[in-house]
């Protein structure tokens, strides 16, 4: 039987995402201006899913890398210490991490992609 999460954790870890859209949109609204790259940067981090055609493990993981909050802060902090043009790619990305857990799709189980550290997504019996 699956393990399930209990509604006050997933309810804050939602708001977690919320949190980190809301301050992921600020700072894209204070470095940019174009939202002809918003929106090309907005689905990106998804590509990782292609890893699933090398198998759901390989396709967990290259999909976990890509929807942790480490990548993009480790990429804002290279931005603020070195180049400053990716930092704009950082928010975006932080975005796109926010409104998935904000919606419930956390990061994926090696052995079903539908079972998330948020619980199953989709839904319920």
């Amino acid at each position: 039987m699956p393990q399930t999460i209990d509604r006050p954790v997933v309810v804050l870890l939602r708001l977690e995402g919320v949190a980190a859209c809301a301050v992921g949109l600020a700072g894209y609204l204070a470095l940019s201006d174009s939202w002809l790259m918003f929106a090309l940067f907005a689905l990106a981090p998804d590509l990782a899913m292609l890893g699933y055609v090398l198998g759901p493990k390989v396709g967990a993981r290259l999909y976990n890398v890509a929807h942790t909050y480490v990548v993009p802060v480790s990429l804002a902090a290279l931005g603020i210490w070195a180049v400053p043009e990716i930092l704009p790619i950082a928010c975006v990305w932080l975005v796109h991490i926010g409104v998935d857990r904000a919606l419930g799709y956390g990061l994926k189980s090696e052995t079903a992609f539908g079972l998330t550290h948020l619980g199953p997504v989709g839904r319920r019996a």
